[in-house]
């Protein structure tokens, strides 16, 4: 796909991490959120949604209108600044992906149809925060008030093509006990 743009969700509480900045943490040397930025290197732009912290190349940063409020309303805050282009791909990322390669962005806009795609990790589980959609399509199914909407609930009707994740590309860390399998 020639031209997608990226939305790094890089927010929330890491509740389950003690409160530890999660998007912060190093693996192998490397933030959780510089991985991200740079898996999706081939988007422009790139939208990471939270707090500024250093990353490897130029991002656009901004904030949901109520900080902490989930993440629809980060979605919300993140498609905002990007250009009015119904048909412009868009790859919604979480920020705490260890394992995510441009290669998992690129079979993500490369199987891209009309509406959506997402990947299924190893559990059969939906991976909302590792899908690409049509700008359009997402502008459409947000809702005027996004603030703690579920995003399976928001995102779910709208029937994407649904990908296998190879290996522990979808493997997320929300845990310690997750961070562990990859800093061990």
């Amino acid at each position: 796909m020639d031209s997608w743009a990226a939305v790094i969700l890089a927010g929330g509480r890491a509740s389950r991490m003690d409160g530890r900045d999660k998007v912060a943490i190093e693996v192998d040397g490397v933030t959780l959120l510089a991985r991200a930025v740079d898996a999706a290197a081939g988007a422009d732009p790139i939208v990471v949604v939270g707090k500024r912290r250093p990353v490897p190349r130029p991002v656009v940063w901004t904030v949901e209108d109520e900080p902490g409020s989930g993440p629809v309303a980060a979605i919300a805050a993140g498609i905002a600044p990007l250009p009015d282009d119904p048909d412009l791909p868009v790859v919604l990322l979480a920020a705490d992906l260890p394992r995510l390669t441009p290669a998992t962005l690129a079979r993500l806009t490369g199987s891209l149809g009309s509406t959506g795609v997402l990947l299924v990790d190893a559990d059969g589980r939906d991976q909302w925060l590792l899908s690409a959609w049509r700008l359009g399509v997402l502008r459409a199914a947000l809702p005027e008030r996004p603030e703690g909407m579920a995003l399976r609930k928001v995102l779910g009707g709208l029937d994407p093509l649904r990908v296998p994740a190879v290996a522990d590309e979808a493997a997320d860390v929300d845990t310690p006990e997750d961070l562990s399998r990859f800093t061990s």
